[in-house]
């Protein structure tokens, strides 16, 4: 453009100077200056926003992610700014994980270790014996800080990929089934049981199997579906009323051996305005009360974990409608090969 408009500004005073009859040499200074006003014009143009992108970008450098590049052009450079915005709303992103994940693991290490430390001074002191009823208390807030560790673990291996996905073909009822005897059995020995997602002490919920046909079989990683249901019912339990009910559903999905799960509770169910977080890290609701009698009300970690084993699988989870109580469904495709690059965490 500046050489296509110099060249027609030279060209019209030419013009002018052969019917005028004026000097050449005033029309060619002419013609530089307007050829240089023009540059400064173009050039002020295009190093105006690579300044404010220069200057939003060492804000970012100084921890400063609020600011953002005016995208009022349709060029290279609108592109340009429209791609930096983008980084920087990633980089907000990234930053408010990070001081929430600080701020709840802290929260999270504290409370058990100010139990674990109570215990071990009372029994210093003489004020308490080290009867095994006391170091029964001590080894649950030992194994709370466990589980919490593991958990953070397992997602740090989630994350960086260490471990592909292991599918096979199983049924699907006597593998459902030795989940929820397990989640009994464990809540029964323990009076409660433990996950990933937290520690919940209700031993007053029934839990109920629905599998339909009885014969269904599907093509998965045992050991990450059983991560899935496990954190589902963890949280279906901690949610449900006294004396309450949670059921998990499996049926036969469109392509051959893909599995649809769902897992129902009884309790007050999630606001359709928080669907879309409820799978975050640490996010733990904004029900009232949303923790049933005997929970602790875990880390909030538990369904982060369920969401990325069934993302390993290339499927789908998420709240649909339900009448009442909670219902979360879960989709896995069938006996495809998985893509490469699909990873799972070591349990």
């Amino acid at each position: 453009m500046l050489v296509v408009v110099s060249v027609l500004i030279t060209t019209g005073l030419l013009m002018i100077a052969v019917r005028t009859e004026t000097e050449v040499r005033f029309i060619t200074v002419f013609s530089m200056i307007a050829t240089l006003l023009i540059m400064q014009f173009v050039a002020h143009s295009l190093t105006a926003p690579l300044d404010e992108m220069n200057a939003v970008a060492r804000s970012f450098s100084r921890g400063d992610y609020t600011r953002r590049v005016r995208e009022n052009r349709r060029d290279e450079l609108g592109d340009l700014a429209h791609t930096i915005n983008l980084m920087a709303d990633e980089l907000e992103a990234q930053d408010r994980q990070r001081k929430e994940l600080v701020a709840n693991v802290s929260h999270e290490l504290r409370t058990p270790i100010a139990g674990l430390r109570a215990v071990l001074e009372n029994i210093v002191d003489g004020v308490t014996q080290a009867d095994p009823e006391t170091m029964r208390t001590a080894l649950k807030q030992t194994e709370r800080l466990g589980r919490l560790v593991e958990t953070l673990l397992d997602l740090s291996r989630l994350d960086n990929g260490v471990v592909p996905l292991r599918r096979r073909r199983f049924e699907v009822w006597p593998y459902l089934s030795g989940v929820l005897k397990e989640a009994q059995m464990v809540s029964s020995a323990r009076g409660g049981v433990a996950s990933d997602s937290g520690k919940h002490t209700r031993t007053d919920v029934h839990l109920h199997l629905d599998v339909h046909p009885p014969e269904l079989t599907a093509n998965a990683d045992p050991e990450r579906i059983h991560q899935v249901v496990a954190n589902l019912i963890d949280n279906a339990v901690k949610h449900s009323p006294a004396h309450g009910r949670v059921t998990v559903k499996a049926r036969r999905g469109a392509t051959p051996e893909s599995l649809e799960l769902e897992v129902l509770d009884e309790g007050p169910g999630i606001p359709e305005s928080e669907w879309h977080r409820v799978f975050e890290r640490f996010n733990r609701g904004a029900v009232s009360s949303p923790h049933g009698p005997g929970s602790d009300g875990g880390t909030g970690l538990g369904l982060a974990i369920a969401r990325w084993a069934v993302d390993l699988h290339g499927g789908r989870i998420g709240v649909a409608e339900s009448p009442k109580g909670c219902r979360i469904q879960v989709a896995l495709p069938g006996a495809s090969t998985p893509l490469p690059g699909q990873r799972a965490l070591q349990s």
